[in-house]
């Protein structure tokens, strides 16, 4: 079965929460498998910072053959998200109102105007129910935004490796990674390339987030004991930092992990506990137990305060990549999920 990549046009002003607009936008999505005949079998992907619409490139054992995800029963729809450089509209993009790309213009987006975005699109595809609304990291985030947004669009959703609020701790991080940006010399320039050692850095930074002290001892650990330089945690780094930049832009590193900070679902409702009780769908939480970045007591406080929500624990050395690499786990979870006759819920 094919998968179809198309681009989604929408040619009015788009107000953003911060009060800025862009002068309209797209979304470049990609569809995988076949829509039955009463539009009941959608699952939306959301991917995470540097993902792309291409969830097969990334994420491909969930979708296939035998897999949670068969594109034999599902349609699956990913859009690249709103700030995005793989087709959407994003820093790099053209100000229709200048003729030039927007570089440091590109305004302030939040994960509430990534996830409006989205529902237009969702709008314009005619979908009126979304099956599995699923994603990890800041795709996670997006999923419980949307679920808040649209109490009665999903049936199940499944938010990874997640937070109700970005952690002080990650906008740290993140803040950590802006700073090695900001220190490139090239970064104040506008062209497509500014910025490009400084992102090196912050990808390598923010490696020390997505994995943890066990599985770099595992993985770097030196096979000899007489070296002085040009160790393999530090080529790896290296390597980390020069394989993003072939393949991303600072810009779009930027606006996202702005977006990623600007995460709370608390904002402008009563309160955290509310906006999570808000949510109608049946919710599969997911963590991954060594995670640094995203720790295992966020998923449980989602999981505790979701009304109709189970919670799975993926068990890796590999932290909070976890949830990219540990896929037989991840598929047994879903797979139980979704097919279970009787929920039972925490």
């Amino acid at each position: 079965m094919e998968k179809h990549t198309h681009t989604f046009h929408y040619n009015k002003p788009f107000e953003l929460e911060s009060g800025e607009y862009l002068p309209g936008f797209q979304l470049r999505y990609t569809l995988f498998g076949k829509l039955n005949a009463d539009r009941s079998n959608v699952v939306w992907v959301c991917h995470a910072l540097t993902g792309n619409s291409d969830f097969t490139s990334w994420w491909k054992e969930l979708f296939g053959p035998g897999a949670a995800f068969d594109p034999q029963h599902y349609l699956i729809v990913c859009a690249n998200t709103l700030g995005g450089c793989y087709g959407s509209t994003g820093p790099l993009s053209v100000n229709p109102e200048t003729g030039k790309p927007f570089y440091h213009s590109f305004p302030t987006i939040t994960n509430r105007d990534i996830v409006r975005a989205f529902d237009l699109l969702r709008q314009s595809l005619e979908f009126e129910k979304i099956h599995t609304l699923i994603g990890g990291s800041l795709g996670g985030q997006h999923v419980l935004e949307w679920a808040i947004q649209q109490h009665e669009l999903f049936e199940h959703i499944v938010p990874i490796a997640c937070n109700a609020y970005h952690s002080p701790w990650g906008i740290a991080f993140n803040e950590a990674q802006r700073l090695a940006i900001q220190a490139d010399p090239t970064w104040k320039e506008n062209h497509e390339r500014a910025g490009l050692e400084g992102l090196k850095a912050a990808r390598a930074i923010a490696m020390l987030s997505y994995r943890n002290y066990d599985s770099y001892a595992e993985a770097q650990l030196e096979k000899s004991t007489e070296k002085i330089d040009d160790f393999r945690a530090a080529t790896y780094q290296q390597y980390q930092g020069e394989k993003l930049a072939l393949r991303f832009n600072t810009f779009t590193y930027w606006v996202l992990s702005k977006a990623m900070d600007s995460h709370n679902i608390a904002r402008g409702r009563k309160n955290v506990l509310l906006a999570l009780q808000s949510i109608l769908a049946k919710a599969l939480v997911v963590g991954v137990d060594d995670d640094v970045l995203f720790p295992i007591q966020e998923q449980k406080f989602l999981a505790d305060n979701i009304l109709k929500s189970s919670l799975i624990t993926l068990q890796s050395k590999h932290g909070h990549d976890g949830f990219l690499i540990e896929f037989d786990q991840l598929n047994t979870g879903l797979k139980k999920f979704l097919n279970k006759k009787q929920e039972v819920y925490c």
